[in-house]
Formats: structure tokens, sequence, C-alpha cells
């Protein structure tokens, strides 16, 4: 067996610093097939600036008194990040092994946690939570919770800060662009359904179809990046890499516009918007509404082919236990709050949602079984 110490010393000493290495992501592919972001190695002066915007974005501040809360999968590259800055920074780390709202709410209490990472369903079951439970625990050590992975509907937003106070957070962001943009609870309230602005190192453009920039409030194609985060290539696809991007930035096909004072907001995804008679639905819209609805546990709505229309909308609902729910019902709370060519005419009731671990419901999955026959509309 070789000696290390021998073996070391036969080799004259670097001159320069090693370079580092990068962990490879695949991204979740709930709208199309994973990919994998094989991300170059960092420089030292954007790892200073990363460990900057993750603070910002984060709330983790380093050699500071922190309890953080993981209750996402480490796989991922939000988890992942969140939870190797916590990590870093010296905090105490308490591992949920699979999200329950009131063995959350336990935890909170028992460790007195600071900080957590969570989604936006994560919110809505907490909230599904009878009352006398949500008063059951002492939750005055939460001092910063930051979400993010998909939109949260402006009313599930203002009834956690109601509830848990200015202490909700969110970023806007993908594997492969790291964090852009941010917003505190206070933004949130004073511009309801945005997913913040640019921090430091982000940049947001919003482009036309023909690549010329949109004007303020007009709905485009996003494209956005964290510039302390290094490029990165999809693994074996350089085509994709290439048609992600435009003029530094990268898109992941999400469709969104700028206001006046620079925030931006989601209107669905690219691959998600339905043209339906020549107009344009964004599922998102309808699924933040009916996420409201009393006996909705969660929900998904997509386009299908439609002979006359070229596509019409399909909801898929995943009820609460023992919710008496029927496509009528749906319909008429619908039609209370959005217009009637956005309200679905084919609902199926599903017991359960095909979801990848941190919670997101695999859209491509259920076009997959609408293709095979697999999903019957009853309304």
């Amino acid at each position: 067996m070789t000696d290390w110490d021998r073996w070391r010393d036969t080799h004259a000493p670097l001159q320069e610093s090693p370079i580092g290495s990068a962990p490879m992501f695949y991204t979740s592919g709930t709208t199309g097939l994973p990919k994998g972001v094989r991300r170059k190695p960092m420089t030292p002066e954007q790892a200073a600036a990363s460990a900057r915007v993750g603070g910002i974005a984060y709330g983790v501040k380093p050699n500071e008194d922190q309890v953080v809360l993981m209750n996402g999968p480490m796989y991922h590259s939000a988890p992942n990040s969140y939870g190797m800055l916590a990590f870093r920074s010296g905090c105490t780390i308490v591992l949920e092994p699979r999200f329950d709202p009131e063995d959350m709410l336990q935890l909170i209490e028992r460790h007195r946690v600071t900080h957590m990472h969570m989604v936006p369903t994560m919110f809505v079951r907490l909230l599904r939570l009878p009352d006398e439970v949500k008063r059951r625990y002492d939750l005055s050590s939460l001092r910063f919770v930051v979400h993010g992975a998909a939109p949260c509907p402006p009313q599930v937003k203002r009834a956690m800060i109601s509830w848990w106070g200015p202490v909700i957070n969110e970023y806007f962001g993908s594997t492969e662009t790291g964090i852009p943009v941010w917003h505190s609870a206070e933004e949130a309230l004073a511009k309801p359904g945005t997913v913040g602005r640019a921090i430091e190192g982000g940049v947001v453009k919003i482009f036309r179809p023909d690549g010329q920039p949109c004007g303020v409030g007009e709905p485009g194609e996003i494209f956005m990046r964290q510039m302390s985060v290094p490029d990165f290539d999809y693994h074996g696809k350089a085509e994709a890499r290439a048609e992600a991007g435009r003029d530094g930035l990268v898109s992941v096909g999400d469709v969104g516009y700028l206001d006046q004072d620079g925030y931006l907001f989601l209107c669905d995804r690219k691959r998600d918007m339905v043209i339906s008679g020549g107009v344009n639905i964004y599922p998102a819209e309808i699924e933040n509404a009916l996420i409201g609805m009393d006996g909705v546990r969660d929900c998904a709505v997509f386009g299908v082919p439609d002979d006359e229309f070229g596509e019409r909308l399909f909801a898929c609902i995943e009820p609460e236990a023992d919710a008496a729910l029927s496509p009528a019902s749906v319909q008429e709370f619908l039609r209370g709050r959005l217009a009637n060519f956005k309200v679905p005419k084919d609902i199926q009731f599903m017991d359960a949602m095909p979801r990848e671990a941190t919670g997101k419901i695999f859209k491509r999955k259920l076009r997959d079984l609408y293709a095979e026959g697999k999903l019957r509309a009853i309304g």
C-alpha cells in the first residue's frame, strides 16, 4: 500500500489554485423531460457574490444563532443550495423526512426553528389545518421563511403572512438561472401576485416572439440570470442550451411581464399556455382561483386537443377527504371569479395526482394519461 505522504511529496506543488468542480442537477421535468444542468466551476469572485445573494434570498447569515428546518429533497437544486448555505453558515439543521403540516408545526415549536425553505403547496396544506391545531403551536421563533419552485396564489400568501407575520419571503429562479428575483412580505402585500424584482447580480428581460423587448406590462418570454452563478450546458443537449439563450440570459419557458416599478409578474409556462379559439389562456390563473375553493386539495389545468377550438381546458382536481365536489359546483365557483371562456368544461377528480418529490404536479404525465385515454372528463 502506497504511503500518502511519500506519494504526495513526489509531486511538485501547484503554482495556481486548483479548479473546483461543480454538481450537475436535473431540472424538475414537470412539463417536459428533465435535463441535466452541468454548471461550470465557480470562480472565487462568483463564490463570494453567490454567498451574498444567498444571504439576501435565503436570509441565512454566517455565525448567527439560526435553526434551519429542511423539508425538501436535497437532490433538487434549491433545497440543496439552501441546505449547503445553512451548513456552511454553522446553522443547526433539523431534517423532516417527509412534509406533514402538523408535524412541521411541532418541529418548529420543539426546536425553536428560525429559518425554512418551503413551496406553496405546503402553505395550502398548512392553511387547511383546523383552527384549533393552528393555535396549538408556538411559532414565534420564526424569523425568515422563503418559498419558491411554483407560483403562490396571492390569497394564499396573504393568509400565511396574516398567520405567521411578515417573515414570508419569495424568490424566483430556476436550476439554470440561479436566483435573480426576490421580494419580502411587505412587497408581496404592496404588489399582490408579484414574484419580486431583480436583486444583486440579477438581470431580467422580457422579449416578444420576434426578439424585440416587451414594454411595461406587456407579457412575453422571460429571460433572466443571476450573474454570480456560473454559466452551464445541458448535458448532451448543446442545441437545447443554444435555444434557451438570448443576450447572455436564459429562458426556461416562463411567460410574464414587468410593471413600472420593475416587479415581475408571471402569467404561466409558455408550454402550458392554451390557445382556444385564437384566445391565449393561462392555466395558472385558473389554478390560482380553484385552489381557493373549499374541498380542493390541489389542482392542475392544461390544454387538450379540440376539433372546433384547437384546444380546450381540462382540469384535474385532487379533492380533500370527504369533500362533496361536483363538476357543476366547480364551474359555478370559477364563473364567479373568471371570465366564462376560462372555466374548464372537462373536469376529472383524482385520488392522487402524479408528483415529483417536492410536491410539484407532473403536468407532462397528466397530458400523457389523457393521450392514452386514461383520463375521463365528467364535466
